[in-house]
């Protein structure tokens, strides 16, 4: 049964990994590489990463710099930049790609709070959700009699004390990211 306890530990790790990859993708109007993650470049033919074509940097809190490894691809690296949804546009000066990252504005800002509370009540709910499958294979397995009421009682127990971390986890990260959106 201690497996029964590894497979949710398991499931309840992929919903909060799940959630932190939709965080990265709010913006909190701070340049942080991870917001380029999603843009993919047609390099020779293969829809590639932004960071496996070119160096990407910020040089400031307001700014990316992107550098790309073979001179030749910088025109797929604008036009992969345009393509995407980041509202950012590219300005390419024959060597490297710089994007301004523009102002969020207060009522932007409390959208975007509002957005992440969302993501993580779905991603408790998400939590929940395995704790409860988890109770059911345990009352099932009581039933069949392959648990004793005392084990029973234990993995419960265990249960919701994976149950009760994981929450923390997710309400940490929420506090941070609400945070960093806040701070202007």
């Amino acid at each position: 049964m201690s497996d029964m306890k590894t497979r949710t530990q398991e499931k309840m790790d992929k919903a909060i990994a799940a959630l932190q990859n939709e965080l990265k993708k709010v913006r909190t109007g701070r340049a942080q590489v991870s917001m380029l993650d999603t843009i993919r470049v047609n390099y020779y033919g293969n829809m590639t990463p932004l960071n496996q074509v070119a160096a990407i940097s910020c040089p400031d809190a307001k700014s990316f710099l992107i550098a790309p490894w073979e001179a030749s691809v910088l025109k797929e690296i604008e036009s992969a930049i345009v393509k995407s949804d980041i509202g950012m546009t590219p300005m390419n000066d024959g060597k490297v790609i710089r994007l301004k990252v523009p102002e969020v504005t207060e009522e932007r800002r409390k959208e975007l709070v509002k957005q992440v509370k969302k993501m993580v009540e779905d991603t408790r709910v998400a939590i929940r959700l395995v704790r409860r499958d988890a109770n059911e294979e345990v009352k099932k397995s009581l039933k069949d009699k392959t648990l004793s009421e005392d084990e029973a009682k234990r993995l419960e127990a265990d249960v919701q004390k994976v149950t009760d971390d994981h929450i923390k986890k997710v309400d940490g990260i929420s506090d941070e990211k609400e945070k960093s959106i806040l701070t202007i």
